[in-house]
């Protein structure tokens, strides 16, 4: 793929997400010759990928090519999928082929974790990809547009019943932007069904919502979720997830939309590197960021485990774009001679924005904010993070639409249209409906997920 003649230093990197991709612009002008792998050719702002789950933003106002953030860079961008990682022989054993590396850079991310019971997925998708967010978007607005049409009173309850599960920030911002969506955006559009009504649920495993948050704070987001709406349910684990609804504890909630927020896990690729894993799979990584044992691999993102004090650096954007320059710094000071540095990571804080004008957050990782400030600070950071002058105006744009006329200009359903819904059979039984709330679940054969956060 490239002249044999090409003797410099090769620097593969594995992932096109926010460390990737700051590792390898960090490394755009060093005497080193880059090559950045992803199975997708789109870097993805994840953090308002919500927002194009909920119709606010399209996919295209938080993506952008690979190669046109890399290629003018003479960056080498190939599109593939890596499977492992030969350490012993430095080379990256793609899905078709294979690579060779001096150095290598892995920011393979982190995908949906079910705590054992992936057959839940079917049921309710998570949201890690512009696939998943255009796939949460049709489902919500069918539901819209199949309560329309369905003359059942009950099963128009279930079409417009929509389960979270999970309440750490994915959850609460899904959560606050539904409620947005059937208390503001839709309300008027609709002849048969009043959009105002429906019932948006948020299921918390643990004793209160954004569990790395102040207490404090995550109660003014209770708050806030509330005053739009949305039940919010603390305390309680989920047992079973299927066609009709959602089981917490022995309880059944009837509903069509489920949403999973609830856990991650590292990209399965770690486990090819041939050292221990933590219980989400990540790597314990060097102060350095490398591999246990080896100079020559860099692990970043939400792939590595490191901690700040006594807890985990989080894996968030601003960590993942600390990480991916410190492991190009790190990587250029070998190629120099020079010892490596430590990382150390500079946080400047995390916002979780619940609806309109309301947010809350911890400026600077030590000032608590909330209201409308916060979502001021929300709101500048993420177009500050934005890839690209196209995707800020775009994105400002749609926000400006969206806060003063209270519309989402994304409501596209894509795929063909579905038939109107009728009750499943019960398993074991004939055909009766749903079972509603408060009659006895069956015991899930799953383990139960330890906790939703």
């Amino acid at each position: 793929m490239t002249s044999p003649s090409d003797t410099r230093h090769h620097v593969v990197i594995l992932g096109g997400g926010f460390g990737g991709l700051y590792a390898a612009l960090r490394l755009k002008r060093a005497p080193v010759r880059v090559t950045l792998v992803d199975r997708h050719n789109h870097h993805l702002f994840q953090p308002l990928l919500y927002q194009v789950a909920t119709a606010t933003l399209s996919p295209s106002d938080i993506a952008s090519p690979l190669r046109g953030l890399l290629g003018r860079h003479h960056i080498s961008v190939l599109l593939a999928e890596a499977t492992r990682v030969d350490i012993q022989a430095k080379r990256v054993i793609l899905a078709d082929g294979e690579l060779a590396y001096d150095s290598l850079i892995v920011a393979t991310g982190a995908t949906h974790s079910y705590f054992g019971n992936d057959a839940w997925a079917k049921h309710a998708p998570g949201l890690k990809s512009i696939e998943d967010a255009v796939e949460i978007r049709r489902q919500v607005l069918l539901a819209f547009e199949m309560a329309e049409r369905e003359p059942d009173p009950e099963l128009r309850r279930q079409l417009l019943t929509f389960v979270i599960v999970g309440g750490g920030p994915t959850g609460v911002e899904l959560a606050g932007a539904l409620a947005e969506i059937s208390r503001h955006a839709l309300v008027r559009d609709f002849q048969n069904i009043d959009p105002s009504q429906a019932r948006i649920i948020l299921v918390e495993g643990t004793h209160h919502l954004l569990p790395t948050y102040p207490q404090a704070l995550a109660e003014r987001a209770r708050q806030s979720l509330e005053r739009l709406g949305v039940e919010v349910r603390a305390g309680v684990r989920v047992t079973q997830i299927d066609e009709t609804g959602v089981f917490v504890g022995d309880e059944h909630i009837p509903a069509r939309t489920k949403l999973w927020a609830a856990g991650v896990a590292a990209s399965p690729l770690a486990r090819s590197l041939g050292v221990a894993l933590d219980r989400a799979g990540r790597v314990s990584v060097s102060p350095e960021l490398t591999l246990p044992g080896r100079q020559d691999v860099f692990v970043i993102g939400d792939l590595a485990f490191i901690k700040k004090g006594e807890h985990p650096i989080p894996g968030v954007a601003p960590a993942a774009m600390q990480q991916g320059k410190h492991a190009a710094n790190n990587i250029l000071r070998q190629l120099q001679g020079q010892p490596m540095q430590p990382f150390r990571f500079n946080d400047r804080g995390t916002f979780s924005v619940i609806g309109r004008g309301s947010a809350v957050g911890l400026a600077l990782a030590r000032f608590p904010m909330s209201g409308y400030i916060a979502w001021l600070a929300w709101l500048f950071i993420h177009v500050l993070f934005l890839i690209g002058f196209r995707s800020k105006a775009a994105v400002l744009l749609n926000w400006a639409y969206s806060y003063v006329a209270f519309r989402r200009s994304a409501r596209i359903i894509t795929g063909a249209v579905p038939l109107l819904p009728r009750p499943p059979s019960r398993p074991g039984g004939s055909a009766g409906g749903p079972r509603v709330e408060g009659e006895q679940a069956p015991r899930a054969e799953a383990a139960s997920p330890p906790g939703a956060s």
